[in-house]
């Protein structure tokens, strides 16, 4: 499977380097050199240097080809516009992002966005927890 990665966070370094360890095709992209930093020495995809909604920077990542985008940066902004872009523009099939504000999540999961959030997922763990 050929995923294109949006952010080398903690979250996406990690996603990143289990689907490269399944023998995955994985591109990762990244606007800070010094994010790659969390990728394991053994990671063997492709790191781009750039800004995820850039359409030249998607194609470098191959975008084109793609079987699955995940917008994991940790700016809600950039995961929803970069989403959208790949989804109207590119039509990769499988899209899921992370947004961190609850309100924002649950607006744009209404217009057929893939939405995980973390705010609501350990806000209900803590709930289930208390309870």
């Amino acid at each position: 499977m050929k995923v294109v990665i949006l952010g080398c966070s903690l979250v996406g370094a990690e996603v990143a380097s289990w689907l490269d360890s399944d023998k995955n095709e994985v591109s990762i992209i990244d606007s800070k050199e010094s994010s790659f930093s969390r990728l394991p020495k053994e990671f063997k995809g492709e790191k781009i240097l750039g800004m995820g909604i850039d359409v030249p920077v998607l194609a470098q990542a191959g975008i084109e080809g793609a079987d699955a985008f995940l917008g994991l940066t940790n700016s809600d902004n950039t995961n929803i516009m970069a989403a959208q872009l790949v989804k109207q523009r590119f039509k990769v099939p499988k899209i899921i992002i992370r947004v961190y504000d609850p309100e924002r999540a649950k607006a744009f999961g209404e217009m057929g966005l893939n939405i995980i959030c973390p705010t609501t997922i350990i806000a209900e763990k803590f709930k289930q927890f208390l309870l």
